[in-house]
């Protein structure tokens, strides 16, 4: 990972070994700024109030309460004002977990740094630094700034919060300190010389020089585009807004039409204001929030059965929508730490004899991870034996490559030596023809993936003279370590394959490592097509979009270049997917339409940008969370389906037979009755069991929309045609002697057998709901309109069997013909 640095910036660094003085350090403070991270302006809970403010779902909701309130239906006035009070909680919750998320960037940084000032070593407040400080890091401490090593030995950092890459990085220091640059050219330094904020030294003692601070580090950038990343909103929660909005409007300047041509016709005012709130009523759909809300609660439910913690309900339904998937390799579809599963040995020794060895060069307090891989193989190997004495050890550098332990062992001085296969092979005593096959099994393990150790040992017998052998050693073997595939995730590969869902594998491994796990896993068709980050970063900035079709794996890739991938998946139309673990994931995480973060092994700052959490890491649980999306999206559409069929022809009924200079249609106690059906409708049938089979396939067109073109014409055409039934049967039953009664019995009789013809036509009575619903509103109709006393109540008249008749089988025909015709349309 390598970093330029600007020539103004570099020639003003101090190329002495010594320190800033306290009057230069002030001024370069004052010239750079505090090594801060971020810097919270203003207060955070006015922000989050005036945005809750700009929501018309909290304006629609006070209006329909108000309205309700208006005409004394005081349960429902009551319940859609206590409505908004979740959605503000929701709001502060994502609010705080912003905060948090930027809480937990910071908190991945040093507190304190040791700094030479005046030429004394003393300890400060890492917000201090400023470029210049000559800055002392000891093993296991993270580096305050990003900065050049200019000292130590031995060193290895941990930097997976920024690459993601879990094994360590070898530093160096630099030997020679570049020349002064001209203005305009920058300096390219190689990545083994820097220290970055937020990554932590795992071996040595460094020192290094502070080159950026605060914002202006890697880190710093990161958490910036963490901060600054917003929230974009799902399409059906930007289409509800739009129809919050239009409906409003729409429903104001119709109530207003409809009193002034009310009070034109001659009526008086209060016809004509009943008329307009009864309208106004009917034209504001409230299911549609409360549906929308309920049925993520159920997602949110039934993906944590999943092991998947939705922690933004909104996600439910973009994940049922997912066109593509950027997954990280290690640790989600691998396991995330390497095991020692191939021990191969030399003709003179055996298995358990090289594992011994190697464990004897191997250090667990280094952290090294195949030195942790092969210490965990012995603890469950027979017959472990154990040193009298450790007499030296050579620990690994990155020009040697290789660890070495000197120690007595039942009398007799030994030394072990593990490292690199081209080093121990060249110290070995092989000729030259079994040098060479041995490095061609190399060659053909880490062709596989594999990371390969080789192992040598010299058998010194009673005195050692000291030094680390370095000759003519005995060869015991190699060693093959792998990060295993996770079990399941080929299957659930194919599943999304199958599905027509993309995946992506993004890992800072090397391209042939990635293409030996992608190959595993059966990714690409056949052969996994596989790019680098700088080769992606290079098409994207040359405009070749379309070339990424292409891509099954991007290798070596960058934070940045993981974000730039996701922006143009996004660009090109797809819904994006996207796991992470680490700090360097946030930008992606924020940044896709879906952000899954890992529980287990990610980081807090991961976990809190992202939209779904896994708690077993593992990336079938997204393929299983897919499916749970996929379904309760369809459920969600079916409900939104009914909402509209039902809700069309009840508002344009509402509007244009008053209009026409007939007696109002609906009173408001109509409209109450109507809602106490299509309530509890829209929130229960419609909830399906959970997913159970393969993916279905989901279209790309059909992913960006709620409702396709078949979807559009069924609700047009069954809204036309019960529209059409609503007015003729009004008219019918009105004109023989102008009886009202009869014939607004008569249009409610039809909408409610049209509500049970939807309802049991669109949910094919699978469930218990359904069928108790459309059952239910035949008979609670039926009660209503003959009981006469009841029917009088509700300024209605008892309907002949004729009446019944067209009301049940035109109800019927004039919603269930289009859905089945459009729903044939549409499958063929």
């Amino acid at each position: 990972m390598r970093r330029d640095v600007s020539a103004s910036r570099f020639n003003d660094l101090p190329r002495e070994d010594e320190g800033l003085d306290a009057v230069e350090a002030a001024a370069r403070r004052v010239r750079y700024g505090a090594n801060e991270i971020l810097e919270v302006v203003g207060n955070p809970w006015a922000g989050l109030a005036q945005e809750t403010l700009k929501d018309p779902m909290i304006w629609f909701l006070i209006g329909t309460g108000g309205v309700y309130a208006a005409l004394g239906s005081y349960t429902e006035a009551a319940t859609l004002l206590l409505a908004i009070l979740p959605l503000v909680g929701m709001d502060a919750f994502l609010h705080r977990r912003t905060q948090a998320s930027t809480e937990g960037l910071s908190r991945q940084l040093a507190q304190k740094a040791r700094v030479i000032r005046d030429g004394v070593v003393v300890e400060m407040p890492a917000v201090e630094l400023v470029p210049g400080d000559w800055v002392q890091v000891a093993t296991g401490e993270p580096f305050p700034a990003d900065g050049l090593i200019i000292g130590g030995e031995n060193l290895q950092a941990d930097e997976s919060s920024l690459t993601g890459e879990s094994l360590p990085a070898p530093k160096r220091p630099m030997a020679r300190w570049p020349a002064a640059r001209s203005s305009g050219q920058a300096v390219w330094i190689g990545g083994e010389h820097w220290g970055f904020a937020g990554t932590r030294l795992l071996t040595g003692e460094a020192k290094f020089r502070v080159v950026y601070t605060g914002a202006q580090t890697l880190y710093g950038e990161i958490v910036h585009a963490a901060a600054q990343g917003g929230r974009e909103r799902t399409p059906l929660q930007n289409a509800i807004g739009h129809l919050v909005g239009l409906l409003v409007v729409s429903a104001g300047v119709l109530c207003l039409i409809l009193a002034g041509v009310r009070l034109r016709q001659g009526h008086d005012w209060v016809d004509a204001l009943v008329s307009a709130a009864t309208l106004a009523v009917a034209a504001l759909p409230e299911e549609f929030p409360v549906v929308f809300t309920v049925f993520l609660g159920v997602g949110v439910y039934r993906l944590a059965r999943r092991k998947a913690l939705v922690r933004r309900g909104v996600s439910v339904e973009n994940i049922g929508r997912l066109t593509c998937i950027c997954s990280d390799k290690t640790g989600t579809i691998t396991e995330g730490r390497l095991r020692l599963e191939h021990l191969y040995p030399a003709e003179t020794s055996s298995d358990a004899e090289l594992l011994h060895l190697a464990a004897l060069a191997s250090r667990a307090e280094t952290g090294d991870p195949m030195d942790l891989a092969i210490i965990e193989r012995l603890a469950d190997a027979p017959d472990r034996k154990t040193p009298d004495s450790i007499l030296a050890t050579y620990p690994y550098t990155e020009q040697r490559r290789r660890e070495t332990a000197v120690l007595k062992l039942d009398g007799e001085i030994l030394a072990a030596s593990k490292g690199s296969p081209e080093i121990m092979l060249a110290i070995s005593d092989l000729d030259s023809a079994r040098r060479a096959e041995w490095s061609d099994q190399v060659d053909r393990l880490a062709a596989q993936g594999h990371k390969v150790l080789a192992c040598v040992y010299w058998r010194l017998g009673e005195r050692w003279s000291g030094g680390e052998p370095d000759r003519n050693g005995s060869f015991a073997g190699l060693l093959a370590c792998e990060d295993p595939v996770r079990g399941g995730v080929p299957e659930a590969v194919r599943q999304c394959r199958e599905a027509g869902i993309r995946l992506i594998m993004v890992t800072g491994d090397h391209p042939a490592t990635a293409a030996c796990v992608a190959r595993e896993i059966g990714l690409g068709d056949p052969v996994p097509g596989v790019l680098s980050g700088d080769e992606m970063a290079k098409r994207l900035e040359n405009g070749a979009t379309t070339d990424l079709g292409k891509v099954d794996v991007v290798a070596r890739a960058l934070p940045a270049q993981k974000l730039d991938l996701v922006r143009a998946l996004k660009a090109e139309g797809e819904i994006v997917a996207v796991t992470g673990d680490g700090v360097n994931d946030v930008p992606a995480l924020q940044a896709a339409d879906i952000g899954v973060a890992m529980g287990g092994r990610g980081t807090r700052s991961a976990r809190e940008a992202a939209s779904i959490v896994l708690l077993d890491d593992d990336f079938s649980t997204i393929v299983h969370a897919i499916a749970e999306g996929r379904q309760l999206f369809r459920n969600l559409q079916m409900s939104f389906l009914y909402i509209l069929m039902i809700h069309i022809p009840l508002v344009v009924t509402a509007t244009f037979i008053p209009l026409a200079g007939y007696p109002i249609l609906y009173l408001p106690i109509h409209i109450v009755w109507l809602e106490a059906i299509i309530h509890p409708t829209a929130l229960l049938v419609f909830q399906e069991l959970p997913a159970r089979g393969p993916l279905q396939p989901v279209r790309r067109r059909q992913a960006k929309r709620f409702f396709g073109t078949m979807e559009w014409v069924m609700i047009a055409l069954a809204g036309a045609l019960l529209t059409a039934l609503i007015i003729w049967s009004y008219d019918r039953s009105l004109l023989p002697g102008r009886n009202v009664e009869h014939a607004r019995a008569m249009a409610m009789v039809v909408l409610s057998c049209a509500s049970a013809a939807i309802t049991a036509v669109l949910s094919r009575l699978r469930t218990g709901a359904a069928w108790f619903m459309s059952l239910a509103t035949l008979v609670l109709t039926g009660l209503l309109v003959q009981t006469p006393v009841l029917a009088s109540y509700l300024h209605l008249q008892p309907l002949h069997r004729d009446d019944w008749l067209i009301a049940a089988v035109g109800g019927f025909l004039s919603v269930a013909a289009p859905i089945l015709i459009c729903s044939v349309r549409r499958n063929s």
